[in-house]
């Protein structure tokens, strides 16, 4: 058995299109799916509820993701367990072939590689993700794919879910680089924003929750794997790749320095991002 553990604040629109990847499928009967509602004030829970007892749902009064992974931690019971964003999506068949690499040893945590849908997004969100394609973080599923994996001995590696912005960050960086894999076959389907502007709003929740990763954990960092920094210089050298690379360095300057200034302020405003949610709207039927 797998349990999918999904948490879910406000994810009226999308969260039926997650849901319908898993449940009604052949193998879904080897699927635990606890969708764990919180802090929502739309519609989610009862979108979840019309997909019968095959999903266990569950709602919280509290608005905070790492309290819906504590939550949904309590009620799955069993291992493999999977971890997914409510917004991405997923196929009944990748999750088997991650709870298959899982069941093989020899791994503790494993992940999708992403797959960035770009419909409807601009012409500058479109270079952003053409030159991020091109850096090693962009093939490193735990923290890019919006879904990780855990085998029992992995979750073990730490205890509750701490009160953090970057869960996936939080949990990649408990496992050295050899205990952890990106499936490059497996696959998600994470939607960019629309816009420049969605796009450092997010690129600075990004940012926030590496500095508080490195103030309140600093003891991760020494399982951090490959930085962009030299992959990025080297790109300098194809002149074609200059607009992207403007706009990419521009995106992420001014990510930084908003959440620089938004942490020596006290200001934590969570950066969510809907447009790419119309997009999964108007594109996925």
């Amino acid at each position: 058995m797998i349990s999918i553990v999904v948490p879910a604040h406000n994810e009226s629109s999308v969260i039926a299109r997650t849901l319908r990847q898993w449940v009604g499928n052949p193998a879904s009967d080897q699927i635990r799916v606890v969708v764990v509602c919180n802090g929502c004030s739309d519609d989610t829970a009862n979108v979840a509820r019309r997909f019968g007892p095959a999903v266990n749902v569950v709602e919280s009064n509290i608005a905070r993701k790492t309290h819906a992974l504590n939550l949904g931690d309590q009620i799955a019971d069993v291992f493999p367990r999977i971890y997914v964003d409510a917004d991405i999506l997923i196929t009944v068949d990748a999750i088997l072939a991650l709870a298959s690499r899982l069941d093989e040893g020899g791994v503790l945590a494993v992940a999708p590689t992403a797959d960035i849908n770009l419909a409807g997004c601009s012409w500058l969100v479109r270079k952003y993700f053409g030159i991020r394609s091109r850096l090693p973080s962009s093939r490193e599923g735990i923290g890019g794919s919006g879904v990780y994996a855990l085998s029992e001995a992995g979750r073990k590696r730490f205890g509750q879910f701490p009160d953090i912005t970057a869960d996936d960050t939080f949990v990649r960086l408990q496992f050295r680089p050899e205990e952890r894999e990106t499936l490059p076959r497996v696959r998600s389907m994470v939607f960019a924003p629309r816009t420049l502007l969605q796009l450092i709003a997010v690129r600075t929740r990004a940012y926030r929750g590496t500095f508080e990763l490195a103030r309140r954990f600093p003891e991760l960092r020494v399982n951090k794997g490959p930085a962009n920094g030299r992959a990025l210089i080297a790109l300098f050298k194809e002149p074609r790749l200059w607009a992207g690379l403007l706009i990419y360095c521009g995106v992420n300057i001014a990510a930084r320095c908003k959440a620089t200034l938004g942490s020596r302020l006290g200001a934590h405003r969570w950066q969510r991002d809907d447009t790419s949610r119309a997009v999964l709207s108007d594109s996925i039927k």
